[in-house]
């Protein structure tokens, strides 16, 4: 065997020994690369879309929310529109919402009070009966707060009034008229029986969940009128659940008693079902009669939303 020559079994082994090279890979084509350019763009668009629909969602939930604090939506832009009443002669009585409390709330407190207000004043414009509506004391965070909704929409608000000054200028030229003026107030000994269209109706416009007791009746005897309380404790007797009211639910059950003279309707009518739904377990919310009344009743004042729920 010459040097140059390679026994067969030497030469398998010499061929093993040779490194084996990755065959090179397929490249795709350029239909295969449009359709994944284009799934890749169906893709984005649809997270860009889902964001945008997210956003004007948000938007127009804040649109709603700002029109419903100012008084500006109307009843059929409402998720269940209800049927609009027929607007009846006015009832002939005053109700004042006192704004005198700004300054003992916070910002949070003095956004859910321009809320109720708006809520107060749509359901006064949808009233059978309504009142003449006034906004006394209006300063500060509260009237910065109305200012910055709706382009100020609260001064097109129909049949209300709007004073810097205190409910006190309402006897300003007429001292007479101090003895037809009540104040709604939890802590008042007098129950409020009826409601008369020759008097006002003062309710306390604040929110300070009930950090501050007493502050309505307090101002009341200051300013020397005659406070009342509703009387819930009288014909809800066994609703054992925390009796705050919102200043707007307040407002509607003079609304509603207007219209039907019944309290326990009244009262039915505007405090949320949640409210009886608490006492399962104990006895049904029972009517009393007036003479078996208890000494619970409500307190009008502001009680923050959360998620639009009234407490």
């Amino acid at each position: 065997m010459s040097g140059s020559e390679i026994a067969p079994e030497d030469a398998a082994q010499h061929l093993s020994d040779v490194p084996e090279f990755d065959q090179p890979a397929a490249q795709p084509s350029k239909s295969s690369l449009k359709k994944a350019a284009r799934r890749e763009k169906l893709a984005a668009f649809k997270l860009e879309r889902r964001a945008r629909e997210k956003l004007a969602k948000k938007e127009k939930k804040r649109i709603k929310a700002e029109k419903r604090a100012a008084g500006e939506l109307d009843s059929e832009d409402e998720p269940k529109p209800k049927k609009r009443r027929i607007a009846g002669p006015p009832f002939g009585g005053r109700v004042v919402v006192d704004l005198g409390f700004d300054k003992i709330m916070t910002e949070k407190e003095v956004q859910s009070l321009c809320s109720q207000l708006g809520y107060t004043y749509s359901a006064n414009r949808h009233a059978g009966h309504p009142f003449a509506l006034f906004f006394t004391s209006l300063d500060g965070k509260t009237l910065a707060r109305l200012e910055s909704l709706g382009d100020a929409s609260y001064k097109r608000w129909t049949n209300t009034q709007w004073w810097s000054e205190g409910y006190e200028r309402l006897w300003d030229t007429d001292p007479a008229v101090k003895q037809s003026i009540v104040y709604l107030t939890a802590d008042s000994d007098e129950e409020l029986t009826e409601l008369k269209p020759d008097e006002t109706y003062v309710i306390g416009g604040i929110c300070d969940h009930n950090r501050y007791k007493n502050e309505c009746l307090n101002k009341a005897q200051a300013t020397g009128i005659r406070t009342a309380r509703l009387p819930i404790g009288t014909y809800l007797a066994d609703l054992r659940s925390r009796k705050v009211l919102t200043v707007n639910q307040a407002f509607e059950i003079l609304v509603h008693w207007v219209e039907t003279r019944d309290w326990e309707s009244a009262f039915h009518a505007v405090i949320p079902k949640r409210k009886f739904d608490e006492n399962k377990g104990n006895d049904k919310v029972k009517s009393m009669k007036p003479e078996k009344a208890d000494s619970e009743t409500v307190v009008v004042s502001v009680e923050e939303l959360e998620t639009n729920d009234q407490t």
